[in-house]
C-alpha cells in the first residue's frame, strides 16, 4: 500500500507541474498577444538572444529542436511565420545543406527587448519569486 500511496503522490505532484505549466503559458500568451507574440514564439526569440547576443549571429536550427518544447516541423514553422514578420532570417550552412541557421533581425532583438519584462512579470506572477512555488 505503501508504494500505491508513493505512486500517488507523484502522479499527485507531475499533474500540479503540468497544470502550472499551462496556466503559465496561458498567462504569457496572454501578454504577448497584444504584440504579435505567443509564449513559443518568445522563447524562440531568447534563446536566439541567448545564443548569439550580438548582431548578426546565427544559431542553427537543430540546436534549438531541443530547447524548445515543440516538434521540429512545429520550430520550422514557427520560425518561418517569425521570419515572414521580419523577425528572423534563415539561411543555408554551407557545410551541411541539410542545416539551417537562424538569426535575429534588427526588428526581432527589438521587440524581443520590448516584450522581455511583460514575459518576466508573467512568470513571476505566476510561479513567484522563489523556486519554491513549483509544486
Amino acid at each position: 500500500m505503501a508504494a500505491r500511496t508513493a505512486g500517488a503522490r507523484l502522479d499527485e505532484r507531475w499533474r500540479g507541474i503540468l497544470s502550472v505549466h499551462a496556466r503559465t503559458m496561458c498567462e504569457i500568451d496572454r501578454v504577448l498577444h497584444p504584440h504579435g507574440l505567443g509564449a513559443s514564439d518568445f522563447e524562440v526569440l531568447d534563446l536566439l538572444v541567448t545564443e548569439g547576443p550580438e548582431d548578426g549571429a546565427q544559431c542553427r536550427v537543430q540546436n534549438l529542436v531541443g530547447r524548445v518544447h515543440l516538434s521540429q516541423s512545429a520550430l520550422s514553422r514557427l520560425i518561418a511565420r517569425l521570419e515572414k514578420d521580419g523577425l528572423v532570417e534563415r539561411s543555408m550552412c554551407a557545410e551541411d545543406r541539410r542545416g539551417v541557421y537562424v538569426a535575429l533581425t534588427r526588428r526581432g532583438r527589438d521587440l524581443h527587448s520590448q516584450v522581455l519584462p511583460l514575459q518576466r512579470a508573467a512568470l513571476a506572477r505566476m510561479l513567484g519569486d522563489d523556486e519554491g512555488a513549483l509544486p
